[in-house]
């Protein structure tokens, strides 16, 4: 039977069979550069011919600091940075930083700006999904797919650039609200695409889902027990895959999600393909969200009155000293926040988005700290890896759908 020993490698301890020490089985280095991930990962693979016996993930190659470098800055200031975390939920990020700002110092939130709030974050977990759709079946030779998705991403960065002036890094969303009202030309664009993507998505699964290839590719592959799923604290399409039933937009409602009709997809295989089918679902679900959100999406200011939180008005800046010396203050010098500390979460394309945040009564926070769930659902891939063939570890990866900016923060 084989024993499990400490070995030191490239300055890192990991552990490893003494048989792969004993020359019996193969160690290889696969990466630190993989085309099924967002960023730059290596996997220490322990192999028995093509068959894994083990995979360790070796993160760290993308570290930013983000955490410690919003602690230096205001809390306005250092919202820019969220955006360059998990960098397909740019609006997720800036959603679940601003909860957190507001709950800490009890900020009022317009019930238009949160029905935005809405829309795009359901836009933005659709160009995750397609990214995520078109780069993991291109890595499994499928290439149609990803024209076809990143057709659809365009129209959604679009939309984004059109409310924000960002394709990606928008940090449209601010506390208490939102930069700025939409542009009149915003119901017609999302309308448009609300119109073509159930069809587009038929397309997508045309393409993949009754494919005997793909299936050969995706079904049993990468398996994972509810019971597992739940211990290794996964979150996302990765869990519901899995059969557990865990969304936070309905177990914790944000922005108003508590009035909004959709389904929470889940399937019951753990394995690659499930998690493919959990994924396509909850693209039509957001379409269904967002239809509603358009449909009855109420008139009237985007941003608090708050004033000693939200900057004012730029159109009362060049009439009103006062404001001119108030958006000055609140810029250069932010706003005290009272000590204390808050947890909130949102529902991002991967998992639980958390955001701890400690005040010590200052302008700057004094401890941030995300809960990211590419972090969490990283580190299953041992489990899901084991048994399977090396050929397999790209479907495996893909499926968890991991953002090494969101890990390496």
């Amino acid at each position: 039977m084989a024993q499990i020993e400490e070995v030191t490698l490239d300055g890192m301890t990991h552990l490893v069979s003494n048989r792969a020490l004993e020359g019996e089985t193969m160690l290889l280095n696969m990466g630190p550069q993989h085309p099924s991930t967002h960023g730059v990962l290596r996997l220490l693979l322990e192999l028995d011919g093509e068959t894994v016996l083990n995979a360790i993930p070796d993160i760290g190659f993308l570290h930013t600091g983000i955490e410690k470098n919003m602690e230096a800055k205001t809390y306005q200031k250092a919202e820019v940075m969220t955006d360059r975390m998990d960098y397909m939920n740019t609006v997720g990020n800036n959603l679940a930083y601003c909860l957190a700002v507001e709950k800490l110092v009890g900020l009022d939130v317009p019930v238009r700006a949160q029905a935005l709030r809405v829309v795009l974050a359901e836009l933005k977990r659709i160009s995750s999904h397609l990214v995520w759709l078109g780069t993991s079946a291109l890595d499994l030779a499928a290439m149609s797919d990803f024209m076809y998705t990143f057709r659809e991403r365009e129209m959604i960065l679009g939309i984004l650039e059109m409310v924000s002036g960002q394709r990606m890094m928008t940090t449209y969303i601010r506390p208490g609200g939102v930069w700025r009202d939409v542009p009149v030309e915003f119901e017609a664009a999302v309308r448009d695409l609300l119109k073509i993507m159930p069809r587009r998505i038929d397309e997508y699964e045309s393409l993949l889902t009754k494919n005997p290839l793909f299936i050969d590719r995706t079904a049993g592959i990468g398996k994972i027990s509810a019971e597992d799923a739940v211990n290794w604290g996964l979150t996302g399409a990765t869990l519901r895959g899995s059969g557990v039933n865990y969304d936070i937009r309905k177990f914790a409602p944000y922005s108003g999600y508590e009035q909004y009709d959709f389904e929470v997809p889940l399937r019951t295989e753990g394995d690659v393909r499930a998690r493919y089918l959990v994924r396509i679902a909850e693209m039509r679900q957001s379409v269904r969200i967002v239809q509603q959100a358009m449909d009855k999406m109420p008139m009237g200011p985007v941003r608090s009155n708050n004033r000693k939180f939200v900057p004012p008005p730029r159109s009362e800046i060049g009439t009103s000293m006062e404001a001119l010396i108030h958006h000055f203050k609140l810029w250069t010098e932010g706003f005290n926040a009272p000590r204390g500390f808050v947890y909130s979460a949102v529902e991002s394309p991967r998992g639980e988005q958390g955001v701890y945040l400690e005040s010590d009564g200052g302008p700057k926070p004094f401890r941030v700290h995300f809960r990211n769930p590419s972090f969490d659902n990283l580190q299953v891939l041992p489990v899901m890896a084991k048994g399977f063939l090396v050929a397999d570890l790209v479907a495996i990866i893909g499926s968890v759908d991991i953002v090494l900016g969101d890990i390496d923060r």
